[in-house]
């Protein structure tokens, strides 16, 4: 006895039919690497602009740019790691905002507790390609 799909897997099988049937390119579509290439278009805030639109400029003695957006990584792992270019786009910032690979990679570990190891993961690999497309940039 086969299990029955669920409604959301059937309702998605038959969009990526249709997609097939309507357009043949799209049989090797994947949404996440086409938005993966959107992610390009959204630029990198300089660090000072991070600084007074989340920063100091409005609590001048609470937390910097650097560490909301560390958090903010952590709790995009705390849901799961499952938005991608949200992830991906935070680690690029706190790059930007002077946070150390080491820092970024210990926030994800950090959440390897409230996450999950999964989750954990996930995000150490998403983290590890902008890191790694950082590094390159570098050269």
């Amino acid at each position: 006895m086969t299990d029955p799909k669920n409604p959301f897997e059937a309702m998605m099988e038959q969009a990526q039919e249709m997609a097939k049937a309507l357009n043949p390119a799209l049989e090797e579509f994947s949404p996440s690497e086409a938005f993966k290439g959107f992610e390009g278009l959204w630029p990198t805030m300089p660090k000072e602009v991070m600084e007074m639109m989340f920063g100091n400029t409005v609590n001048k003695d609470g937390l910097d740019a650097k560490t909301r957006l560390l958090l903010t990584l952590a709790g995009l792992i705390c849901q799961g790691a499952q938005a991608d270019a949200a992830l991906r786009q935070t680690v690029k910032h706190a790059l930007e905002a002077g946070a150390k690979k080491q820092e970024i990679v210990e926030t994800i570990g950090q959440m390897s507790v409230f996450a999950g190891i999964p989750a954990m993961n996930r995000a150490l690999e998403l983290a590890q390609s902008v890191m790694d497309d950082k590094r390159d940039d570098e050269t």
